[in-house]
């Protein structure tokens, strides 16, 4: 089985390319809110947006149509960042449609993104007008990722509450005794993704209580580092053109929870949960889900499993200038490490595509320099083989 879709494939690798080649300095870091006009060219209608939103947005469209970079862009931009700016004729259809939905959701939802690119396209360049007897009549399996509270009607029964299946957490890694002794780590394994070449690669993580964590990819062109400092966050890529982006926004809030999850002790003072959601199951286990209520309806949901109170799953979203977009994490193969269970699988999923870690070893309570949580120097870049 693809990890990635073949028409996903060009996409980001067209996206990891213009995202990490922007013309800077070497070495300068891309301020978290430099606007998206300022760096690509002929913008007309996703102007005052940051760079990180505005490749968000990108993939937000790419997650609807089923489309690639250069499907809707000129096929000259395979190979010059400057040709993203050339019209054609989807680019002018893309910023008619969009403002046909702001339009709508304006008139309708008083601005809310009720409506977006996704309602009718459902990841097709062709919108279906004529209903289809066939998913009319069809079971489609329960994406558990879309599950939303009970609101205004009847919770399961004996439904435990958030603090319930997070202390049943706590006790199934080992006990919040043995969690609290544990307060560093450092691991090492391979990653594979898009940015790879689906390949693998060494891989590398540094986690310190109660929150920090920094992740090291070997990839090919140079290391990918991405940080989190309790409070900051980073990415760093190398390419031959190289750049330090920090996180905002949700990007922040998602580096915050990776943290947190790390030494998952503090999980309750850090985040407010609810549950009230219906039954749902992954891979066939039923889960008990809980959610950020700070978030609201877009907040972070958990994933645990009901029988052995393992977290399984991490679903969380980043806002773009044309709707939500979202992240999954699952989590697996968990091994015994200083006397706590730490999941050595880790599969993440999102618009651009999906990527594997596997850990071979971790190795607990080792000192880990302060360095290593500091704003992330640009990485160098390989030189390209002869």
């Amino acid at each position: 089985m693809n990890l990635v879709s073949k028409r996903a494939v060009p996409y980001v690798m067209a996206v990891l390319a213009s995202f990490i080649c922007i013309p800077l300095v070497q070495g300068q870091t891309l301020p978290a809110d430099q606007k998206a006009e300022s760096v690509f060219k002929n913008i007309q209608l996703l102007k005052g947006i940051s760079v990180k939103e505005f490749m968000d947005t990108m993939g937000f469209f790419s997650a609807s149509t089923g489309l690639n970079c250069i499907d809707c862009h000129s096929p000259d931009a395979a190979d010059s960042l400057a040709a993203y700016a050339i019209d054609t004729p989807l680019k002018q259809t893309a910023r008619k449609m969009l403002i046909m939905v702001q339009t709508i959701d304006k008139s309708n939802f008083g601005g809310q993104q009720k409506v977006t690119c996704y309602t009718c396209h459902r990841a097709t360049d062709h919108p279906e007008a004529i209903p289809s007897l066939l998913d009319q009549y069809s079971v489609a399996p329960d994406d558990p990722d879309r599950v939303e509270v009970i609101k205004g009607g009847t919770a399961p029964p004996n439904q435990p509450t958030a603090d319930q299946i997070i202390d049943k957490y706590i006790q199934a890694i080992g006990g919040a005794a043995q969690v609290a002794k544990l307060t560093s780590y450092v691991g090492k394994g391979t990653y594979e993704g898009f940015d790879t070449y689906s390949e693998k690669v060494p891989y590398e993580f540094y986690a310190k209580a109660p929150n920090q964590l920094t992740t090291i990819i070997h990839t090919q062109h140079g290391d990918s580092v991405a940080t989190y400092d309790g409070t900051h966050a980073w990415t760093a890529a190398s390419d031959k053109l190289m750049r330090v982006l920090p996180l905002a926004g949700g990007d922040l809030a998602g580096a915050k929870m990776d943290g947190v999850l790390s030494f998952p002790a503090q999980i309750k003072q850090e985040f407010k949960w609810h549950t009230g959601f219906p039954s749902v199951s992954i891979d066939d286990k039923p889960v008990d889900v809980i959610q950020d209520a700070a978030g609201g309806d877009t907040g972070a949901k958990l994933y645990f499993d009901k029988q052995s109170g393992l977290l399984l799953r991490q679903v969380r979203y980043s806002d773009t200038a044309v709707g939500v977009i979202p992240a999954q994490v699952d989590y697996s193969d968990y091994r015994l490490v200083a006397g706590v269970k730490v999941p050595f699988h880790v599969v993440w999923t999102w618009t651009d595509g999906r990527s594997i870690i596997q850990l071979n070893e971790i190795q607990p309570n080792v000192q880990i320099a302060a360095a290593k949580f500091a704003t992330p120097a640009t990485p160098v870049a390989k030189p390209e083989a002869k």
